[in-house]
């Protein structure tokens, strides 16, 4: 069924059309909310200009132009993918646990498979505060991921295995001042200890408060990323923050930060 509008005398509209125009929108628009901070917005604009500059020569009929633009459009994205492959890679890893696509599938996968994962434990969860506790008193810093649907493959390869048991005092002596894996983040998964010294992604906001250093920049930028959730020990302060999602949260006392980890595990 037709709708009886005509734009500029040649542009018929359907319902089917503008449904077509509303999804179109939606999605531009979620794209640009999720990559608004990022250094690939400028291209994506110069990318959305150049569709609509198609769409109008080939409604016009310009035959030449819509030749030249097709060609560029067509060289552009898969120049742009090339360029662009770890920003596109971390943008689907965003949507991915944003929007639960990757914990649905991880489910059904495992259960497929008859695998079963191993959750954190309540002692694991008190080792963990435990450590923090006593490294927030020294003022030592610390950065500790712990992932949940995405396993953070990539990330754990750019530091040393480590494959332990969780246990404050490993954790105290990985993050010494002295140590040679101090500087990075560790990796828990379970009730495992995966990973020390591994480099993460550094957030690409420009609100983040000034007295923030680069580890709560990082744990921001991992959690923006992936599901992970995030504990920043501040070596200046010796305060502890939670991340999750890109959400900082100043942690008060060990029972805020049990709760939390409690509730991110659940």
């Amino acid at each position: 069924m037709r709708l009886a509008v005509s734009i500029f005398g040649f542009l018929q509209l359907s319902l089917v059309d503008l449904l077509d125009i509303l999804m179109v929108a939606l999605i531009i628009y979620f794209l640009i909310r999720l990559i608004r901070n990022s250094s690939a917005m400028n291209i994506f604009l110069a990318l959305i200009f150049l569709l609509v500059v198609q769409v109008v020569v080939t409604a016009l009929g310009m035959k030449m132009m819509s030749v030249i633009m097709n060609t560029l459009l067509d060289v552009g994205v898969l120049a742009i993918i090339v360029i662009f492959q770890p920003e596109i890679r971390h943008l689907l890893n965003r949507i991915g646990s944003r929007t639960g696509i990757t914990r649905r599938t991880g489910d059904v996968f495992n259960r497929i498979l008859g695998i079963k994962e191993e959750p954190m434990g309540n002692a694991a969860v008190q080792e963990i505060t435990e450590a923090c506790r006593t490294m927030a008193g020294q003022k030592t810093g610390a950065l500790i991921v712990i992932p949940h649907r995405n396993p953070l493959t990539d990330i754990i390869e750019t530091g040393d295995r480590i494959d332990a048991d969780i246990n404050r005092r490993l954790i105290l002596n990985l993050f010494f001042k002295n140590s040679p894996l101090h500087d990075g983040a560790m990796i828990i998964s379970g009730n495992r200890i995966v990973a020390a010294r591994c480099t993460l992604p550094i957030t690409a906001r420009t609100d983040i408060p000034a007295s923030f250093g680069m580890r709560h920049k990082a744990a921001i930028g991992i959690s923006e990323e992936s599901d992970a959730d995030v504990i920043v020990v501040s070596e200046e302060t010796g305060n502890i923050s939670f991340v999750n999602a890109g959400v900082l949260t100043p942690i008060q006392n060990m029972n805020e930060l049990k709760l939390k980890l409690g509730a991110a595990l659940e």
